[in-house]
């Protein structure tokens, strides 16, 4: 019994080690290549730039959100969440530098811009645009349903019931949350909601 236990233990050790064998080769294309010119280092420039323009934006909001009180008799105070969201925000940011300062690509591995999936990535930052747009004439609890809806149906082409039940529950929820629990005042349209 353990003679035939120790030999099928035996028998599979060939097979993990070609199986650690290939993903070193695959983690080895995973690494990129050290950059050799100027154009090859480029390539990461506008995530370098965006990340320390984020850095800054992270600043100033930490800045700002430092003069408010971080914590009221009831809880959390106006500025606990922008101090924690700010400083994530810089802390990203700076791993998103880091990262690209260390990275190196090489030429021979830049892709092609996918523009199919830019334009997608653009109209669903329309629809989001679109969605605080109507805040004042729609109110919170409609224009985000409606954002929710554009999303799900339009964008992940789910159905229309399944889109209309996933904005409507989005919807309460947030409203139930922030409106209800919080008490916290969202925008409300000509309809009163």
């Amino acid at each position: 019994m353990l003679a035939s236990r120790c030999q099928s233990v035996f028998d599979t050790l060939p097979r993990l080690t070609h199986l650690s064998m290939r993903q070193s080769a695959l983690m080895e294309n995973l690494i990129p290549q050290q950059p050799k010119t100027l154009e090859e280092f480029k390539l990461n420039r506008g995530e370098i730039v965006s990340g320390i323009v984020l850095a800054g934006l992270g600043i100033y909001i930490v800045s700002e959100a430092a003069q408010w009180d971080y914590l009221a008799p009831d809880g959390p105070g106006p500025g606990f969440f922008p101090i924690w969201y700010g400083t994530a925000m810089i802390v990203l940011a700076v791993v998103l530098v880091i990262q690209n300062l260390i990275k190196r690509a090489s030429a021979h591995t830049h892709k092609p811009v996918k523009w199919q999936e830019i334009s997608r990535v653009l109209v669903a930052w329309g629809g989001f645009v679109a969605c605080v747009a109507l805040l004042k004439w729609l109110g919170f609890a409609l224009s985000y349903g409606l954002f929710v809806l554009f999303m799900v149906a339009g964008m992940y082409r789910r159905p229309w019931p399944v889109a209309v039940s996933v904005a409507a529950g989005c919807s309460a929820g947030f409203y139930l949350v922030f409106a209800i629990a919080l008490d916290v005042r969202l925008p409300t349209g000509v309809l009163g909601f």
